[in-house]
Protein backbone atom coordinates (compact mmCIF):
# COMPACT_ATOMS: atom_id res chain seq x y z
CA UNK A 1 0.00 0.00 0.00
CA UNK A 2 3.23 2.29 0.87
CA UNK A 3 4.20 1.78 -2.58
CA UNK A 4 0.98 2.79 -3.96
CA UNK A 5 0.55 5.72 -2.06
CA UNK A 6 4.11 6.97 -3.17
CA UNK A 7 3.66 6.91 -6.93
CA UNK A 8 2.19 9.68 -8.96
CA UNK A 9 -1.50 9.71 -10.49
CA UNK A 10 -0.01 9.93 -14.12
CA UNK A 11 2.12 6.51 -13.34
CA UNK A 12 -0.63 4.63 -12.35
CA UNK A 13 -2.78 5.72 -15.12
CA UNK A 14 -5.57 7.10 -12.92
CA UNK A 15 -7.30 10.15 -12.76
CA UNK A 16 -8.68 11.26 -9.24
CA UNK A 17 -12.48 12.47 -8.65
CA UNK A 18 -10.83 15.76 -7.48
CA UNK A 19 -9.12 16.31 -10.46
CA UNK A 20 -12.07 15.17 -12.64
CA UNK A 21 -14.05 18.10 -10.82
CA UNK A 22 -11.08 20.72 -11.35
CA UNK A 23 -11.17 19.73 -15.42
CA UNK A 24 -15.17 19.68 -15.90
CA UNK A 25 -15.35 23.28 -13.63
CA UNK A 26 -12.63 24.64 -16.73
CA UNK A 27 -14.10 23.00 -19.19
CA UNK A 28 -17.81 24.60 -18.06
CA UNK A 29 -16.17 28.00 -18.44
CA UNK A 30 -14.26 27.33 -21.56
CA UNK A 31 -17.66 25.88 -23.11
CA UNK A 32 -19.84 28.27 -21.61
CA UNK A 33 -17.98 31.10 -23.04
CA UNK A 34 -18.07 30.06 -26.30
CA UNK A 35 -21.41 28.86 -26.44
CA UNK A 36 -22.43 32.31 -24.96
CA UNK A 37 -20.66 33.83 -28.53
CA UNK A 38 -22.51 31.57 -30.47
CA UNK A 39 -25.84 31.90 -29.13
CA UNK A 40 -26.10 35.90 -29.69
CA UNK A 41 -28.66 37.07 -31.37
CA UNK A 42 -28.45 39.37 -34.52
CA UNK A 43 -24.43 39.25 -35.43
CA UNK A 44 -23.10 41.53 -37.29
CA UNK A 45 -23.03 40.07 -41.15
CA UNK A 46 -18.77 41.02 -41.15
CA UNK A 47 -18.23 38.74 -38.81
CA UNK A 48 -18.78 35.78 -40.54
CA UNK A 49 -18.73 37.08 -44.53
CA UNK A 50 -15.67 36.71 -45.97
CA UNK A 51 -13.56 35.86 -49.05
CA UNK A 52 -12.18 32.45 -50.24
CA UNK A 53 -8.50 32.12 -51.20
CA UNK A 54 -9.27 30.64 -53.59
CA UNK A 55 -12.28 31.17 -56.05
CA UNK A 56 -12.39 27.91 -57.53
CA UNK A 57 -12.76 26.18 -53.90
CA UNK A 58 -16.34 25.21 -52.92
CA UNK A 59 -15.05 24.77 -49.29
CA UNK A 60 -11.67 25.64 -47.49
CA UNK A 61 -10.30 24.65 -44.20
CA UNK A 62 -7.78 26.67 -42.82
CA UNK A 63 -5.96 25.52 -39.87
CA UNK A 64 -9.14 23.67 -38.12
CA UNK A 65 -9.26 22.95 -34.05
CA UNK A 66 -12.16 21.15 -33.26
CA UNK A 67 -11.52 20.11 -29.24
CA UNK A 68 -13.77 18.14 -27.04
CA UNK A 69 -14.04 18.74 -23.30
CA UNK A 70 -14.24 15.48 -21.40
CA UNK A 71 -13.96 14.90 -17.83
CA UNK A 72 -10.30 13.31 -18.08
CA UNK A 73 -9.14 15.99 -19.93
CA UNK A 74 -9.51 17.84 -24.04
CA UNK A 75 -9.18 15.45 -26.55
CA UNK A 76 -8.09 17.36 -30.36
CA UNK A 77 -9.62 16.00 -32.80
CA UNK A 78 -9.00 17.84 -35.63
CA UNK A 79 -5.68 19.64 -34.56
CA UNK A 80 -4.87 21.99 -37.19
CA UNK A 81 -6.59 20.79 -40.17
CA UNK A 82 -5.76 22.42 -43.76
CA UNK A 83 -7.23 21.75 -47.08
CA UNK A 84 -9.46 22.35 -50.02
CA UNK A 85 -12.35 21.14 -52.20
CA UNK A 86 -12.43 22.51 -55.63
CA UNK A 87 -15.67 23.29 -57.28
CA UNK A 88 -16.86 20.41 -59.41
CA UNK A 89 -14.06 17.45 -58.07
CA UNK A 90 -14.51 14.47 -55.61
CA UNK A 91 -11.57 15.13 -52.18
CA UNK A 92 -11.34 11.93 -50.38
CA UNK A 93 -10.52 12.14 -47.24
CA UNK A 94 -8.63 9.05 -46.02
CA UNK A 95 -7.42 7.68 -42.30
CA UNK A 96 -7.47 4.99 -39.72
CA UNK A 97 -10.86 5.42 -37.52
CA UNK A 98 -10.67 7.64 -34.77
CA UNK A 99 -7.96 9.80 -36.72
CA UNK A 100 -11.11 13.30 -37.24
CA UNK A 101 -12.26 12.25 -40.86
CA UNK A 102 -15.98 12.46 -39.38
CA UNK A 103 -15.08 15.14 -36.97
CA UNK A 104 -13.82 17.78 -40.11
CA UNK A 105 -17.14 16.86 -42.10
CA UNK A 106 -19.29 17.72 -38.87
CA UNK A 107 -17.47 20.54 -37.96
CA UNK A 108 -18.10 21.93 -41.78
CA UNK A 109 -21.93 21.37 -41.12
CA UNK A 110 -21.79 22.24 -37.70
CA UNK A 111 -23.34 19.11 -36.39
CA UNK A 112 -20.34 18.61 -33.86
CA UNK A 113 -21.83 17.50 -30.31
CA UNK A 114 -22.26 20.53 -28.14
CA UNK A 115 -21.19 21.51 -25.96
CA UNK A 116 -18.44 19.33 -25.18
CA UNK A 117 -17.70 19.39 -28.65
CA UNK A 118 -16.50 22.70 -30.47
CA UNK A 119 -14.89 24.29 -32.99
CA UNK A 120 -11.94 26.38 -30.83
CA UNK A 121 -10.12 28.46 -33.77
CA UNK A 122 -9.53 28.09 -37.48
CA UNK A 123 -11.75 28.63 -40.26
CA UNK A 124 -13.87 27.18 -42.93
CA UNK A 125 -14.89 29.01 -45.27
CA UNK A 126 -17.82 27.58 -47.99
CA UNK A 127 -18.73 29.40 -51.19
CA UNK A 128 -22.66 29.31 -52.14
CA UNK A 129 -21.78 30.98 -55.10
CA UNK A 130 -23.06 34.59 -54.27
CA UNK A 131 -21.54 34.83 -50.19
CA UNK A 132 -18.92 33.10 -48.72
CA UNK A 133 -19.19 32.89 -45.52
CA UNK A 134 -16.98 31.14 -42.42
CA UNK A 135 -19.09 28.44 -40.61
CA UNK A 136 -16.64 28.52 -37.85
CA UNK A 137 -18.31 31.81 -36.70
CA UNK A 138 -21.52 31.39 -38.82
CA UNK A 139 -24.51 31.80 -36.63
CA UNK A 140 -27.03 28.59 -35.82
CA UNK A 141 -30.05 30.82 -37.60
CA UNK A 142 -28.01 31.44 -40.53
CA UNK A 143 -26.25 27.89 -40.56
CA UNK A 144 -29.83 26.39 -40.67
CA UNK A 145 -30.49 27.93 -44.06
CA UNK A 146 -27.12 26.42 -45.42
CA UNK A 147 -27.23 22.58 -43.82
CA UNK A 148 -29.50 20.55 -46.12
CA UNK A 149 -29.58 23.60 -48.64
CA UNK A 150 -26.17 24.16 -49.92
CA UNK A 151 -24.35 21.68 -48.12
CA UNK A 152 -25.73 18.38 -47.18
CA UNK A 153 -24.02 14.89 -45.68
CA UNK A 154 -24.76 11.10 -46.61
CA UNK A 155 -24.04 10.24 -42.94
CA UNK A 156 -22.19 6.53 -42.37
CA UNK A 157 -25.68 4.25 -41.30
CA UNK A 158 -28.67 4.59 -43.01
CA UNK A 159 -30.63 2.35 -40.52
CA UNK A 160 -29.56 4.92 -37.90
CA UNK A 161 -30.45 8.11 -39.33
CA UNK A 162 -33.52 7.55 -40.59
CA UNK A 163 -35.88 7.41 -38.43
CA UNK A 164 -37.82 4.21 -37.82
CA UNK A 165 -41.24 5.80 -37.03
CA UNK A 166 -41.84 7.64 -39.70
CA UNK A 167 -41.95 7.14 -43.62
CA UNK A 168 -39.57 7.54 -46.02
CA UNK A 169 -41.54 9.97 -47.64
CA UNK A 170 -42.73 11.92 -44.91
CA UNK A 171 -38.79 11.91 -43.73
CA UNK A 172 -38.26 13.58 -47.95
CA UNK A 173 -40.85 15.87 -47.52
CA UNK A 174 -39.53 17.47 -44.27
CA UNK A 175 -35.98 18.59 -45.92
CA UNK A 176 -37.46 19.72 -48.89
CA UNK A 177 -40.58 21.82 -47.24
CA UNK A 178 -37.90 23.23 -45.23
CA UNK A 179 -35.70 25.09 -47.46
CA UNK A 180 -38.73 25.67 -50.68
CA UNK A 181 -41.35 27.46 -48.33
CA UNK A 182 -43.12 28.40 -51.39
CA UNK A 183 -43.56 24.72 -52.50
CA UNK A 184 -47.13 23.38 -52.57
CA UNK A 185 -47.43 20.12 -50.57
CA UNK A 186 -48.12 18.39 -54.12
CA UNK A 187 -45.05 20.02 -55.54
CA UNK A 188 -42.94 18.47 -52.90
CA UNK A 189 -44.31 14.90 -52.84
CA UNK A 190 -43.70 15.04 -56.83
CA UNK A 191 -40.08 16.09 -55.61
CA UNK A 192 -40.01 13.57 -53.14
CA UNK A 193 -40.40 11.09 -55.78
CA UNK A 194 -38.59 12.62 -58.09
CA UNK A 195 -35.55 12.39 -56.25
CA UNK A 196 -36.34 8.29 -55.46
CA UNK A 197 -36.18 7.64 -59.28
CA UNK A 198 -33.01 9.74 -59.88
CA UNK A 199 -31.34 7.67 -57.24
CA UNK A 200 -32.29 4.55 -59.35
CA UNK A 201 -35.63 3.45 -57.28
CA UNK A 202 -37.81 1.77 -59.40
CA UNK A 203 -40.90 1.29 -57.02
CA UNK A 204 -40.59 4.89 -56.08
CA UNK A 205 -44.18 5.23 -55.27
CA UNK A 206 -44.56 2.43 -53.38
CA UNK A 207 -41.12 3.37 -51.34
CA UNK A 208 -42.83 6.31 -50.47
CA UNK A 209 -45.16 4.91 -47.94
CA UNK A 210 -42.71 2.21 -46.48
CA UNK A 211 -41.08 2.87 -43.24
CA UNK A 212 -37.12 2.18 -43.28
CA UNK A 213 -37.27 -1.05 -41.91
CA UNK A 214 -38.63 -2.46 -45.04
CA UNK A 215 -36.51 -1.35 -47.15
CA UNK A 216 -32.67 -3.57 -47.71
CA UNK A 217 -29.67 -2.01 -46.51
CA UNK A 218 -28.85 -0.60 -50.24
CA UNK A 219 -32.15 0.64 -50.66
CA UNK A 220 -31.90 2.48 -47.40
CA UNK A 221 -28.77 3.73 -48.75
CA UNK A 222 -30.85 4.93 -51.79
CA UNK A 223 -33.15 7.37 -49.66
CA UNK A 224 -30.22 9.21 -47.75
CA UNK A 225 -28.46 9.91 -50.93
CA UNK A 226 -31.89 11.20 -52.09
CA UNK A 227 -32.25 13.02 -48.96
CA UNK A 228 -28.89 14.60 -49.31
CA UNK A 229 -29.90 15.32 -53.13
CA UNK A 230 -33.14 17.18 -52.62
CA UNK A 231 -32.18 20.35 -52.75
CA UNK A 232 -29.31 20.36 -55.06
CA UNK A 233 -26.16 20.91 -52.97
CA UNK A 234 -23.37 22.68 -53.24
CA UNK A 235 -20.79 20.20 -51.50
CA UNK A 236 -21.96 16.58 -50.54
CA UNK A 237 -20.42 15.01 -47.59
CA UNK A 238 -20.66 11.26 -48.22
CA UNK A 239 -19.22 9.48 -44.65
CA UNK A 240 -18.86 5.96 -45.47
CA UNK A 241 -21.69 6.09 -47.16
CA UNK A 242 -20.68 2.01 -48.68
CA UNK A 243 -19.28 0.50 -45.46
CA UNK A 244 -22.37 -1.59 -44.67
CA UNK A 245 -23.22 -2.78 -48.15
CA UNK A 246 -22.12 -5.88 -50.02
CA UNK A 247 -19.52 -5.37 -53.11
CA UNK A 248 -22.04 -5.61 -55.62
CA UNK A 249 -24.34 -2.46 -54.39
CA UNK A 250 -21.27 -0.51 -53.30
CA UNK A 251 -20.20 -0.33 -57.04
CA UNK A 252 -24.25 0.87 -57.26
CA UNK A 253 -23.87 3.49 -54.78
CA UNK A 254 -20.59 4.56 -56.04
CA UNK A 255 -21.42 4.96 -59.95
CA UNK A 256 -24.58 6.67 -58.61
CA UNK A 257 -23.21 8.91 -56.32
CA UNK A 258 -20.60 10.14 -59.20
CA UNK A 259 -23.17 10.37 -62.03
CA UNK A 260 -25.68 12.68 -59.62
CA UNK A 261 -22.44 14.84 -58.58
CA UNK A 262 -21.83 15.47 -62.58
CA UNK A 263 -25.85 16.01 -63.18
CA UNK A 264 -26.42 18.91 -60.33
CA UNK A 265 -22.58 19.96 -61.08
CA UNK A 266 -21.83 19.75 -57.28
CA UNK A 267 -18.63 18.69 -54.95
CA UNK A 268 -18.22 15.49 -52.57
CA UNK A 269 -16.22 15.23 -49.70
CA UNK A 270 -15.75 11.51 -49.55
CA UNK A 271 -14.65 10.03 -46.12
CA UNK A 272 -13.68 6.34 -46.26
CA UNK A 273 -10.82 3.69 -45.31
CA UNK A 274 -11.21 2.36 -48.01
CA UNK A 275 -8.79 2.71 -50.27
CA UNK A 276 -10.40 1.19 -52.94
CA UNK A 277 -13.56 3.63 -53.17
CA UNK A 278 -10.58 6.54 -52.97
CA UNK A 279 -8.78 5.23 -56.16
CA UNK A 280 -12.25 5.08 -58.28
CA UNK A 281 -13.72 7.83 -56.80
CA UNK A 282 -11.32 10.75 -55.81
CA UNK A 283 -9.73 13.50 -58.05
CA UNK A 284 -7.91 14.43 -54.94
CA UNK A 285 -6.74 12.73 -51.40
CA UNK A 286 -6.18 14.01 -48.10
CA UNK A 287 -4.81 11.60 -45.20
CA UNK A 288 -5.60 11.84 -42.02
CA UNK A 289 -3.85 10.56 -38.59
CA UNK A 290 -4.51 11.37 -34.84
CA UNK A 291 -6.20 14.66 -35.70
CA UNK A 292 -3.87 16.48 -38.53
CA UNK A 293 -3.50 16.21 -42.65
CA UNK A 294 0.07 14.35 -43.00
CA UNK A 295 -0.16 13.81 -46.51
CA UNK A 296 -2.42 15.59 -49.42
CA UNK A 297 -2.34 15.25 -53.52
CA UNK A 298 -3.83 14.36 -56.50
CA UNK A 299 -5.25 10.87 -56.46
CA UNK A 300 -2.68 10.15 -58.88
CA UNK A 301 0.09 11.53 -56.78
CA UNK A 302 -0.98 9.90 -53.85
CA UNK A 303 -1.53 6.17 -55.40
CA UNK A 304 2.04 6.52 -57.78
CA UNK A 305 4.23 8.40 -54.90
CA UNK A 306 2.67 7.68 -51.45
CA UNK A 307 5.40 9.43 -49.45
CA UNK A 308 4.29 9.59 -45.84
CA UNK A 309 5.57 6.32 -43.73
CA UNK A 310 1.47 6.29 -42.33
CA UNK A 311 0.61 6.55 -45.84
CA UNK A 312 2.88 3.73 -47.13
CA UNK A 313 1.75 1.70 -44.41
CA UNK A 314 -1.70 2.05 -45.32
CA UNK A 315 -1.06 1.18 -48.78
CA UNK A 316 0.97 -2.09 -47.83
CA UNK A 317 -2.14 -3.18 -45.66
CA UNK A 318 -4.45 -3.11 -48.86
CA UNK A 319 -4.87 -6.67 -50.21
CA UNK A 320 -3.70 -7.18 -53.60
CA UNK A 321 -5.83 -8.98 -56.10
CA UNK A 322 -3.84 -12.17 -57.06
CA UNK A 323 -1.06 -12.11 -54.66
CA UNK A 324 -0.30 -14.63 -52.09
CA UNK A 325 0.84 -13.89 -48.53
CA UNK A 326 1.18 -15.67 -45.56
CA UNK A 327 -0.02 -12.87 -43.05
CA UNK A 328 -1.32 -9.65 -44.40
CA UNK A 329 0.21 -6.59 -42.88
CA UNK A 330 -0.58 -4.40 -40.05
CA UNK A 331 1.43 -1.19 -39.11
CA UNK A 332 2.95 -1.71 -35.44
CA UNK A 333 2.26 -0.06 -32.42
CA UNK A 334 -0.98 2.23 -31.88
CA UNK A 335 -2.07 5.57 -32.27
CA UNK A 336 -1.40 8.20 -28.91
CA UNK A 337 -3.31 9.18 -26.34
CA UNK A 338 -5.96 12.08 -28.03
CA UNK A 339 -5.54 13.17 -23.98
CA UNK A 340 -1.81 13.83 -24.11
CA UNK A 341 -0.92 13.97 -27.64
CA UNK A 342 3.25 14.56 -27.89
CA UNK A 343 4.90 17.55 -29.14
CA UNK A 344 6.70 15.61 -32.06
CA UNK A 345 5.70 13.81 -34.86
CA UNK A 346 2.45 11.66 -33.66
CA UNK A 347 3.82 8.97 -36.17
CA UNK A 348 6.94 8.83 -34.63
CA UNK A 349 6.60 5.57 -32.16
CA UNK A 350 5.04 3.41 -35.05
CA UNK A 351 7.42 4.66 -38.23
CA UNK A 352 10.04 2.12 -38.97
CA UNK A 353 11.69 5.15 -40.93
CA UNK A 354 13.04 7.37 -38.15
CA UNK A 355 15.88 9.86 -38.89
CA UNK A 356 17.69 12.12 -35.92
CA UNK A 357 15.54 15.50 -37.11
CA UNK A 358 11.94 13.31 -35.73
CA UNK A 359 13.29 14.25 -32.17
CA UNK A 360 12.24 17.81 -33.07
CA UNK A 361 9.13 19.57 -33.41
CA UNK A 362 6.10 18.42 -35.38
CA UNK A 363 7.37 18.69 -38.93
CA UNK A 364 5.83 21.37 -41.19
CA UNK A 365 4.31 20.77 -44.76
CA UNK A 366 6.52 20.44 -47.53
CA UNK A 367 5.48 20.58 -51.25
CA UNK A 368 6.99 17.66 -53.46
CA UNK A 369 5.32 19.09 -56.30
CA UNK A 370 2.41 22.36 -56.92
CA UNK A 371 -0.18 20.09 -55.42
CA UNK A 372 1.66 17.22 -53.50
CA UNK A 373 2.29 17.88 -49.65
CA UNK A 374 3.35 15.97 -46.83
CA UNK A 375 4.49 16.80 -43.11
CA UNK A 376 7.51 14.73 -42.68
CA UNK A 377 11.35 15.38 -41.85
CA UNK A 378 12.57 12.88 -44.31
CA UNK A 379 11.77 15.52 -47.23
CA UNK A 380 13.16 18.29 -45.54
CA UNK A 381 16.63 18.44 -47.10
CA UNK A 382 15.32 17.45 -50.49
CA UNK A 383 13.13 20.84 -50.53
CA UNK A 384 16.19 22.87 -48.87
CA UNK A 385 14.08 23.60 -45.69
CA UNK A 386 15.74 24.63 -42.15
CA UNK A 387 16.51 21.42 -39.68
CA UNK A 388 13.40 22.82 -37.21
CA UNK A 389 11.03 23.12 -39.49
CA UNK A 390 10.75 26.93 -40.06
Amino acid sequence: MALFKNKKVKDVNYISAKESRRISRENRKITSEIEKKRNRKNVPREEYITKMRDPNNVLEFDNLHTYFFTDIGTVKSVDGVSFDIPLGKTVGVVGESGCGKSVTSLSAMQLVQRPQGQIVSGSIRFNTGKEVYDIAKTPTYEMQKLRGNMISMIFQEPMTSLNPVFRIGTQLDEVIELHNENMSKAEIKARSIEMLEMVGIANSEGVYKMYPHELSGGMRQRVMIAMGLACNPRLIIADEPTTALDVTIQAQILDLLRNLKDKINSSIMLITHDLGVIAEMADYVVVMYAGRVVERGTAEEIFKNPSHPYTIGLMNSKPVVGKKVDRLYSIPGKVPNPVDMPNYCYFRDRCDKCIKKCDGAYPEEIYLSPTHAVSCYLYYDKKGALENGN
